[in-house]
């Protein structure tokens, strides 16, 4: 599933002038916005697999949150720099991210986690754990189902460990799954919080 060594994009290097250009930039954008209100004011949030930036980062920066994205494409966050300059800006895999050497209000993964290798998943969860301030919100989106398939864009593995499984991996880093939602793109979202 890893596909080519060393590549901690997940094959998203290669095709993100494809990726750039297919996003359709409100599919997650007024879930993202919703769940973001119950945030406080100039809450710090970090995007894990921002990308350039759109809608997800673009909507947590325009209601005034202080937003630090994190990709391990190049071309992507150059993009999201270009778009973004006053945001925080990572190039970096999820789980070698320094910065979870400080903490955030909320963390969002939009189209991230089932990119990852299912031992990836839960380490990063552990670190979303552990970086989560008390009282924080963690958004990510994964099948409901436990299911493998191949990305559309890169044709590399994806896996869902599930809803049950993220339930207890969630628990076990003192997170609590709150709720779950579908889009419009019928992207499957997941909504903990820390206790």
């Amino acid at each position: 599933m890893s596909g080519i060594p060393g590549d901690k994009s997940n094959g998203y290097e290669d095709v993100a002038e494809h990726f750039m250009a297919a996003r359709n930039p409100r599919i997650g954008a007024a879930t993202v916005r919703a769940w973001s209100r119950g945030l406080g004011p100039g809450s710090s949030i970090l995007d894990l697999g921002c990308g350039h930036g759109v809608p997800i980062s673009q909507v947590l920066i325009e209601e005034g949150f202080d937003v630090y994205g994190l990709d391990a494409s190049e071309k992507l966050i150059r993009a999201f720099r270009e778009r973004f300059p006053g945001a925080h800006a990572e190039c970096s895999a999820a789980e070698d991210s320094e910065f979870f050497g400080r903490t955030f209000d909320a963390v969002v993964a939009c189209g991230l986690m089932f990119l990852l290798e299912p031992d990836v998943q839960l380490k990063v969860i552990r670190k979303i754990g552990g970086a989560l301030n008390p009282g924080g919100q963690f958004l990510f989106t994964a099948a409901r189902e436990a299911v493998r398939w191949n990305d559309s864009l890169t044709g590399r593995e994806s896996v869902s460990l599930g809803a049950e499984h993220y339930r207890e991996i969630l628990l076990a880093e003192g997170l609590v799954l709150v709720g779950e939602q579908v889009d419009e793109g019928q992207n499957h979202y997941y909504f903990a919080s820390k206790a």
